[in-house]
């Protein structure tokens, strides 16, 4: 139960700093935006540094980790440069398509065993992604598609995640993760730097840094205090309070397709994590 609250708590303030990164979007550039969120998980890794000591960046795969946290400064950066076009609520509906990017993944580079029972979820999730875009028809915006790209990247993510479980402490993974993507972003961040222009602006600015922090650390203490295949199914709250911060800030409602899109991805999401999880637990018995 103490994991279940933490990540939902978690998701909660993720769903509150995507908002506050939209907002942002009209008046500062994406790659600034992401920066500025991602230091509040630096300033959360400097504060394990501090407790816990240098002993948590020991890794067994350095490559591997620098790798993860180069996809997620390039998933965070897409995904913010999508919500500044399409709908908070849209967005975060498609970005769902990732379990089964993962699922694909997994298959293909893990070679991690996945039957035909999850291999149909995963087909009926990709159909159900195309009912939200429903391209062609000019319902949303082309850059719904940098959705697609940066699901892709978080999927990318969550396998190294999977390898590296085996080896390296997720408080590691996390700590590369942030100082990674921090220096990265910290390249090109010269040359679209522009400085905010009201205090309202560094006020979100502030605040998405100190609850993106929040939010990571929450997530941490969830996969430390519970299985994630338990945990996991909590992610998909983040289309609740997306909708109702889309709907509270900028007036956006998902219609009945997007809706009905959504609902059939969270449906085969869920199952395909069922399915996941009892492979899980069947595979100490195949050991």
């Amino acid at each position: 139960m103490a994991g279940l609250a933490y990540m939902a708590l978690g998701m909660f303030l993720f769903s509150a700093v995507d908002t506050q990164g939209k907002f942002l979007t009209a008046s500062l550039h994406p790659v600034q935006i992401v920066w500025c969120r991602q230091l509040g998980l630096l300033l959360a890794v400097v504060i394990l540094l501090a407790v816990r000591g240098w002993s948590i960046l020991k890794t067994a795969h350095p490559k591997l980790q620098i790798a993860r946290g180069a996809v997620a400064a390039g998933s965070a950066t897409t995904f913010i440069m999508a919500v500044s076009f399409v709908p908070l609520a849209d967005a975060v509906a498609v970005s769902f398509v990732a379990p089964f990017i993962v699922t694909v993944l997994g298959a293909l580079i893990l070679r991690e065993h996945v039957g035909l029972r999850r291999w149909t979820a995963v087909v009926i999730g990709f159909l159900a992604t195309l009912i939200v875009i429903r391209p062609g028809f000019g319902v949303l915006h082309p850059a719904i598609f940098l959705v697609i790209v940066a699901a892709t990247l978080f999927a990318f993510r969550q396998i190294i995640s999977r390898w590296l479980s085996g080896s390296d402490r997720t408080v590691t993974t996390v700590a590369y993760t942030a100082l990674v993507s921090m220096a990265l972003l910290t390249v090109p961040l010269p040359f679209v730097w522009q400085w905010p222009a009201t205090g309202l602006e560094y006020a979100l600015l502030a605040c998405m840094a100190l609850l993106a922090g929040c939010a990571e650390f929450l997530v941490i203490k969830a996969l430390e205090v519970a299985q994630a295949v338990v945990v996991a199914p909590v992610q998909y709250t983040l289309l609740i309070w997306s909708t109702f911060y889309g709907w509270l800030i900028f007036a956006d409602l998902p219609d009945l397709w997007t809706w009905t899109g959504a609902l059939i991805i969270v449906a085969t999401g869920l199952y395909t994590l069922h399915r996941e999880r009892l492979a899980s637990r069947r595979a100490p018995k195949r050991a």
